[in-house]
């Protein structure tokens, strides 16, 4: 098994499988024939050449719950680890308040053993309150759920690496936790840190954060990276050793006609130029050079949901995309 490198700063390209959380699925008929066409986007975007398959934690649709199919992340990720080979396997991102740190250590590990090595793992601190409420999780103020989230990754680090772990925290207590089988990667899987979170996440991220990710704009990707850095001053850490990526939507039409046909059908906020400014949305030259204005601001990673699931159309034109970087 080939190591994972945290210094290659070779572009990459990443896609969320559909899941139904987006009510994507809504159109096909039975619970085995979504799992189906999710299946079919994960094995294609391998087939294309993508470095990585993306899955959200959530329970519940948005932007309300319809009592709609919501593939869970982990089980959902361990089954396509079982029908690729290759493809790297991510959640952006996992919400920490969702499952104890000693469990996630446990699965992620049992994961990237199952997978060959594969593993992203992607954690964040969690937003939706509609689920906590939902599935009776507390949902503390953000200054706690953001320091949970940290030392959840402290726990998560030291049982992939340690015989016994014994913690104690403010938020968790462990006394000679196990973890085997260990992950397969070397020196560990790599960690990815979501939000954008100025004053706390991005401390956390310069904590401990291989990845980071934050959307938006290309100016407000440029400003959180400039942020960063000076979290990583503070806290000691050369801050080129965390790679930059960011998600957002993509859509990829010929025309701008069809762009705004698409945004109005989708429902997908009142103004046109807003939302193509904020994600990949237009004609492929013109994300194609959206992606190289973030590739300037010292991005290194795009992870984007396509909007038109379960449709294709996107999926490849981002793959042509894909292929100028690699020649």
């Amino acid at each position: 098994m080939t190591a994972h490198s945290l210094t290659n700063q070779q572009v990459t390209f990443g896609v969320f499988m559909p899941q139904g959380w987006k009510m994507e699925l809504v159109g096909i008929p039975s619970a085995t024939d979504k799992w189906k066409a999710a299946v079919d986007i994960a094995v294609t975007a391998e087939q294309l050449g993508f470095d990585s398959i993306w899955v959200y934690d959530h329970f519940h649709n948005v932007p309300r719950p319809a009592h709609e199919t919501v593939f869970e992340c982990w089980t959902a990720m361990a089954a396509i680890s079982q029908l690729t080979t290759r493809i790297r396997l991510g959640q952006m991102v996992g919400c920490n308040l969702y499952r104890p740190p000693a469990l996630l250590a446990k699965i992620t590990s049992t994961l990237d053993v199952i997978s060959g090595g594969r593993l992203d793992w992607g954690i964040g601190a969690g937003w939706y309150e509609n689920e906590c409420r939902g599935y009776g999780y507390e949902f503390p103020v953000p200054k706690d759920r953001i320091a949970m989230l940290r030392e959840s990754v402290e726990i998560v680090k030291m049982m992939w690496s340690q015989e016994e772990t014994t913690y104690d925290g403010k938020y968790y207590q462990l006394v000679r936790a196990n973890c085997d089988p260990k992950p397969l990667q070397s020196p560990r899987p790599p960690i990815w840190i979501g939000g954008g979170g100025e004053q706390l996440t991005l401390r956390v991220v310069a904590q401990h954060a291989d990845y980071s990710n934050f959307g938006g704009t290309v100016e407000d990707f440029a400003r959180k990276v400039e942020i960063l850095k000076g979290h990583c001053l503070k806290v000691g850490r050369d801050e080129s050793e965390i790679r930059k990526t960011t998600s957002g939507e993509i859509l990829i039409r010929d025309t701008e006609k069809e762009l705004r046909e698409f945004q109005i059908a989708s429902g997908r906020g009142d103004n046109f130029e807003q939302w193509s400014n904020a994600n990949f949305v237009g004609t492929p030259q013109q994300v194609a050079d959206r992606i190289g204005q973030f590739v300037e601001q010292g991005c290194s990673g795009f992870i984007p949901w396509c909007v038109d699931y379960p449709d294709k159309q996107t999926l490849t034109e981002f793959a042509k995309i894909m292929g100028t970087y690699r020649n």
